[in-house]
Protein backbone atom coordinates (compact mmCIF):
# COMPACT_ATOMS: atom_id res chain seq x y z
CA UNK A 1 0.00 0.00 0.00
CA UNK A 2 2.44 2.19 0.97
CA UNK A 3 4.85 1.59 -2.45
CA UNK A 4 1.85 1.85 -4.37
CA UNK A 5 1.02 5.68 -2.69
CA UNK A 6 4.71 6.53 -3.28
CA UNK A 7 4.72 5.25 -7.06
CA UNK A 8 1.46 7.34 -7.43
CA UNK A 9 3.19 10.47 -5.68
CA UNK A 10 6.23 10.12 -7.92
CA UNK A 11 4.33 9.88 -11.41
CA UNK A 12 2.28 12.92 -10.53
CA UNK A 13 5.63 14.67 -9.90
CA UNK A 14 6.75 13.55 -12.87
CA UNK A 15 3.80 14.68 -14.54
CA UNK A 16 3.70 18.40 -12.81
CA UNK A 17 7.11 19.05 -14.31
CA UNK A 18 6.26 17.88 -17.61
CA UNK A 19 3.53 20.10 -17.59
CA UNK A 20 5.74 22.52 -16.49
CA UNK A 21 8.16 22.13 -18.76
CA UNK A 22 5.72 22.55 -21.69
CA UNK A 23 4.66 25.95 -20.32
CA UNK A 24 7.96 27.17 -20.13
CA UNK A 25 9.14 26.15 -23.55
CA UNK A 26 5.33 27.97 -24.90
CA UNK A 27 6.71 31.21 -22.55
CA UNK A 28 10.17 30.91 -23.86
CA UNK A 29 9.51 31.32 -27.51
CA UNK A 30 6.87 34.17 -27.06
CA UNK A 31 9.51 36.16 -25.47
CA UNK A 32 12.11 35.74 -27.72
CA UNK A 33 10.20 36.51 -30.86
CA UNK A 34 8.62 39.60 -28.73
CA UNK A 35 12.22 41.29 -27.87
CA UNK A 36 13.09 40.85 -31.26
CA UNK A 37 10.38 42.59 -32.53
CA UNK A 38 10.04 45.35 -29.84
CA UNK A 39 13.85 45.85 -29.59
CA UNK A 40 13.82 46.76 -33.23
CA UNK A 41 10.19 48.83 -32.62
CA UNK A 42 12.02 50.67 -29.21
CA UNK A 43 14.93 51.64 -31.80
CA UNK A 44 13.01 53.11 -34.61
CA UNK A 45 10.82 54.57 -32.49
CA UNK A 46 13.55 56.32 -30.66
CA UNK A 47 11.12 54.88 -27.24
CA UNK A 48 13.20 54.28 -24.05
CA UNK A 49 10.12 52.37 -23.02
CA UNK A 50 9.74 50.29 -25.95
CA UNK A 51 13.31 49.58 -25.42
CA UNK A 52 13.26 48.87 -21.83
CA UNK A 53 10.54 46.59 -22.20
CA UNK A 54 12.25 44.97 -24.95
CA UNK A 55 15.04 43.76 -22.50
CA UNK A 56 12.47 42.69 -20.43
CA UNK A 57 11.45 40.46 -22.55
CA UNK A 58 14.85 39.23 -23.65
CA UNK A 59 15.41 38.72 -19.64
CA UNK A 60 12.21 37.00 -18.90
CA UNK A 61 13.55 34.52 -22.06
CA UNK A 62 16.62 34.02 -20.11
CA UNK A 63 14.90 33.35 -16.75
CA UNK A 64 12.71 30.67 -18.05
CA UNK A 65 15.36 28.97 -20.18
CA UNK A 66 17.32 28.66 -16.45
CA UNK A 67 13.72 27.59 -15.14
CA UNK A 68 13.91 25.11 -17.82
CA UNK A 69 17.97 23.93 -16.74
CA UNK A 70 17.01 23.34 -12.98
CA UNK A 71 13.42 22.03 -13.17
CA UNK A 72 14.14 18.60 -12.92
CA UNK A 73 17.32 19.26 -10.09
CA UNK A 74 17.00 19.85 -6.51
CA UNK A 75 15.19 22.55 -4.65
CA UNK A 76 18.68 23.93 -3.86
CA UNK A 77 19.42 24.17 -7.64
CA UNK A 78 16.33 25.91 -8.19
CA UNK A 79 17.05 28.48 -5.48
CA UNK A 80 19.96 29.16 -7.07
CA UNK A 81 18.68 29.86 -10.51
CA UNK A 82 15.96 32.33 -8.77
CA UNK A 83 18.95 34.18 -7.62
CA UNK A 84 20.47 34.52 -11.19
CA UNK A 85 17.24 35.27 -11.85
CA UNK A 86 17.36 38.30 -9.59
CA UNK A 87 20.68 39.50 -10.75
CA UNK A 88 19.74 39.89 -14.34
CA UNK A 89 16.14 41.82 -13.34
CA UNK A 90 18.28 44.24 -11.73
CA UNK A 91 21.04 44.40 -14.21
CA UNK A 92 18.42 45.74 -16.43
CA UNK A 93 17.03 47.78 -13.95
CA UNK A 94 20.91 49.66 -14.13
CA UNK A 95 20.69 49.20 -17.52
CA UNK A 96 17.10 50.67 -18.54
CA UNK A 97 18.33 53.91 -15.90
CA UNK A 98 21.52 54.78 -17.96
CA UNK A 99 19.42 54.31 -21.44
CA UNK A 100 16.96 57.13 -19.44
CA UNK A 101 19.49 59.34 -18.76
CA UNK A 102 21.18 59.27 -22.12
CA UNK A 103 17.22 59.59 -23.70
CA UNK A 104 17.13 63.04 -21.12
CA UNK A 105 20.05 63.83 -22.64
CA UNK A 106 19.07 63.86 -26.43
CA UNK A 107 15.91 64.99 -25.65
CA UNK A 108 14.14 63.39 -28.71
CA UNK A 109 10.46 62.63 -28.60
CA UNK A 110 9.41 58.93 -30.06
CA UNK A 111 6.70 57.96 -32.14
CA UNK A 112 3.85 57.26 -30.05
CA UNK A 113 1.98 55.35 -32.69
CA UNK A 114 4.68 52.70 -33.08
CA UNK A 115 5.00 52.45 -28.75
CA UNK A 116 1.25 51.87 -28.62
CA UNK A 117 0.87 49.38 -31.36
CA UNK A 118 4.13 47.24 -30.15
CA UNK A 119 2.97 47.89 -26.45
CA UNK A 120 -0.49 46.23 -27.42
CA UNK A 121 1.17 43.66 -29.05
CA UNK A 122 3.45 42.74 -25.92
CA UNK A 123 0.53 43.45 -23.43
CA UNK A 124 -1.35 40.80 -25.63
CA UNK A 125 1.63 38.52 -25.52
CA UNK A 126 2.24 38.66 -21.70
CA UNK A 127 -1.62 37.91 -21.09
CA UNK A 128 -0.97 34.80 -22.89
CA UNK A 129 2.31 34.31 -20.85
CA UNK A 130 0.88 35.18 -17.28
CA UNK A 131 -2.46 33.05 -18.01
CA UNK A 132 -0.32 29.86 -18.94
CA UNK A 133 1.84 30.29 -15.51
CA UNK A 134 -0.62 31.36 -13.11
CA UNK A 135 -1.89 27.72 -12.32
CA UNK A 136 2.29 26.93 -11.66
CA UNK A 137 2.52 30.03 -9.65
CA UNK A 138 2.35 28.02 -6.25
CA UNK A 139 4.28 24.80 -7.12
CA UNK A 140 7.20 25.66 -5.99
CA UNK A 141 10.26 28.79 -6.07
CA UNK A 142 11.31 28.33 -9.14
CA UNK A 143 7.83 28.59 -10.75
CA UNK A 144 6.61 31.20 -8.59
CA UNK A 145 9.75 33.70 -9.36
CA UNK A 146 8.87 32.89 -13.43
CA UNK A 147 4.98 33.83 -12.47
CA UNK A 148 6.48 37.06 -11.19
CA UNK A 149 8.10 37.95 -13.87
CA UNK A 150 5.51 38.10 -15.79
CA UNK A 151 3.39 39.70 -13.74
CA UNK A 152 6.08 42.67 -13.84
CA UNK A 153 6.13 42.58 -17.75
CA UNK A 154 1.86 43.46 -17.57
CA UNK A 155 2.89 46.30 -15.49
CA UNK A 156 5.27 47.54 -18.00
CA UNK A 157 3.00 47.14 -21.06
CA UNK A 158 0.37 49.47 -19.67
CA UNK A 159 2.90 52.02 -18.70
CA UNK A 160 3.91 52.09 -22.26
CA UNK A 161 0.77 52.49 -23.65
CA UNK A 162 0.18 55.01 -21.18
CA UNK A 163 3.20 56.88 -22.14
CA UNK A 164 2.47 56.28 -26.01
CA UNK A 165 -0.96 58.10 -25.34
CA UNK A 166 0.87 61.04 -23.42
CA UNK A 167 3.39 61.16 -26.17
CA UNK A 168 0.32 61.67 -28.60
CA UNK A 169 -1.11 64.62 -26.38
CA UNK A 170 1.92 66.50 -25.49
CA UNK A 171 4.65 65.84 -28.67
CA UNK A 172 7.41 65.76 -25.29
CA UNK A 173 9.67 63.09 -24.60
CA UNK A 174 9.08 62.82 -20.46
CA UNK A 175 5.97 60.59 -20.25
CA UNK A 176 8.17 58.01 -22.26
CA UNK A 177 11.35 59.34 -19.84
CA UNK A 178 9.12 58.70 -16.71
CA UNK A 179 8.23 54.88 -17.89
CA UNK A 180 11.59 54.34 -18.11
CA UNK A 181 12.12 55.09 -15.11
CA UNK A 182 9.18 53.78 -13.38
CA UNK A 183 10.36 50.58 -15.35
CA UNK A 184 13.69 50.50 -12.93
CA UNK A 185 12.26 50.56 -10.19
CA UNK A 186 9.83 47.24 -11.17
CA UNK A 187 12.71 45.63 -11.57
CA UNK A 188 15.08 46.67 -9.02
CA UNK A 189 11.79 45.56 -6.70
CA UNK A 190 11.30 42.73 -8.40
CA UNK A 191 14.79 41.74 -8.18
CA UNK A 192 15.03 42.25 -3.94
CA UNK A 193 12.20 40.16 -3.73
CA UNK A 194 13.18 37.46 -5.58
CA UNK A 195 17.10 37.91 -4.57
CA UNK A 196 15.86 37.62 -0.70
CA UNK A 197 13.54 34.30 -1.24
CA UNK A 198 16.53 32.68 -3.40
CA UNK A 199 19.02 33.43 -0.42
CA UNK A 200 16.83 32.31 2.68
CA UNK A 201 16.33 28.78 0.59
CA UNK A 202 19.99 28.20 0.29
CA UNK A 203 20.94 29.64 3.46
Amino acid sequence: MADHCCQHKETALVKLKQRQARVLWIVLAINLVMFVVEFGAGVRAASLSLTGDSLDMLGDALVYGTSLYVIHRSAKAQAGAALLKGVIMFGFAIAVFARAVYQFVTGAAPTAEIMGFIGLLALVANLICLLLLTRHRQDNLNMSSVWLCSRNDIIANTSVLAAAGLVLLTHSPIPDLLVGLLLTVVFARSAGTVLAQSWRAIA
